[in-house]
């Protein structure tokens, strides 16, 4: 097992101890109705996107909510239809799109590309919650990770994996909010 899998594993059992906790404390409590009880353990996926010009990472959360994984890479104009697809297949509940800033948290000139992505998106899925994420320094700290994990340097220079870590680290950043 590398150094990159045991440290998602030990971030992933974190966040799942955090998780239950949160639902114990809950559960206690006698003023919650066993509607909101049960709706608790059925919650969709969130699915994050890193886009970009040419690829767009993705990775998605497991229906409770608890582990953030990297799904996969499309080729962007591809993406709102592999989007659908995938929303076919598994309940998906919110999405996540990175938003580009600089230093100064201005808007970087990548805002402009990935904005009208995102009113598609909104448009093609009107039921879904879209929140935005900071993505500043994710694809810094994916080429990181994956040199902490023992990647070779020709697994390295794959950016489809590196947007693909890049949209897991966004979703784990995210996840540490809720």
């Amino acid at each position: 097992m590398t150094t990159l899998e045991r440290l998602l594993i030990k971030e992933r059992l974190i966040i799942l101890i955090k998780l239950l906790v949160k639902i114990s404390l809950i559960i206690q409590e006698k003023d919650v109705p066993l509607q909101t009880q049960k709706s608790i353990y059925r919650m969709g996926r969130i699915l994050a996107i890193d886009y970009g010009i040419k690829r767009s990472g993705i990775a998605v959360t497991d229906p409770q909510r608890i582990i953030a994984t990297g799904l996969t890479t499309v080729a962007t104009p591809t993406l709102l239809q592999f989007l659908k697809d995938y929303c076919q297949k598994e309940p998906v509940d919110m999405f996540l799109v990175g938003q580009p800033k600089h230093m100064d948290n201005t808007p970087s000139q990548s805002s402009a590309i990935i904005e009208p992505f995102v009113q598609q998106l909104a448009e093609a899925f009107p039921d879904k919650e879209i929140a935005r994420i900071d993505e500043r320094f994710t694809s810094k700290l994916a080429f990181q990770a994956m040199i902490d994990g023992g990647l070779k340097k020709k697994q390295r220079q794959d950016k489809a994996m590196i947007d693909q870590v890049s949209a897991t680290i966004m979703l784990q950043d995210y996840m540490r909010t809720l």
